[in-house]
């Protein structure tokens, strides 16, 4: 199945208790169809002190189900679809993500 959510991209919450908010991906668990994203979904862990890290009650993203979240559009910020296009002629074609809101080409 086609990667329709990549790291780096910027994504908006569209459900759940952070619905419209957005971050960016960090990473993306395909196998469990999960994405972690900046600032979005923080948990509160217990972490225990250790050599290199202090101990305490820190504040971290817990990765949130890709169905929970949807692409921004690059033109104004709104939750936007992914679609597929190629682009170029021959062996120079190249498959690129569309968003289905402006049509425009998303980077990366």
């Amino acid at each position: 199945m086609a990667v329709r959510i990549r790291k780096g991209d910027t994504v908006v919450v569209i459900a759940g208790r952070d619905k419209g908010r957005s971050g960016e991906v960090i990473e993306v668990h395909r196998d469990s169809g999960r994405a972690l994203v900046r600032g979005v979904n923080m948990v509160k862990r217990h972490q225990r002190q250790s050599t290199t890290q202090e101990g305490g009650i820190i504040s971290k993203e817990a990765p949130i189900h890709l169905s929970n979240i949807a692409l921004a559009d690059p033109k104004d910020g709104k939750p936007t679809r992914v679609g597929f296009k190629y682009v170029g002629k021959g062996d120079d074609r190249k498959k690129v993500r569309i968003a289905k809101r402006s049509g425009v080409e998303i980077n990366g």
